[in-house]
């Protein structure tokens, strides 16, 4: 259940970014695929590409999982 809630979260942030997903690979270094199975499959980060998205994006960790609200 958890997976479910941050990949959903996870998601809408790389989507509302406003950057492509090439862009988004090339900065974290990984493939635009993968950025595409972040948000559509049940694939999750790795805790280093993770907080690498997290950077990158300016997101709040603590959000994305569910730990804290906005």
């Amino acid at each position: 259940m958890e997976n479910d809630f941050i990949k959903q979260r996870l998601g809408e942030e790389i989507k509302n970014s406003g950057l492509s997903t090439v862009e988004i690979a090339k900065r974290i270094g990984v493939s635009p695929e993968m950025i595409t199975q972040y948000r559509t499959t049940k694939k999750l980060p790795k805790l280093d590409t993770f907080a690498k998205l997290c950077k990158e994006l300016d997101l709040d960790a603590n959000y994305i999982l569910g730990i804290e609200e906005r």
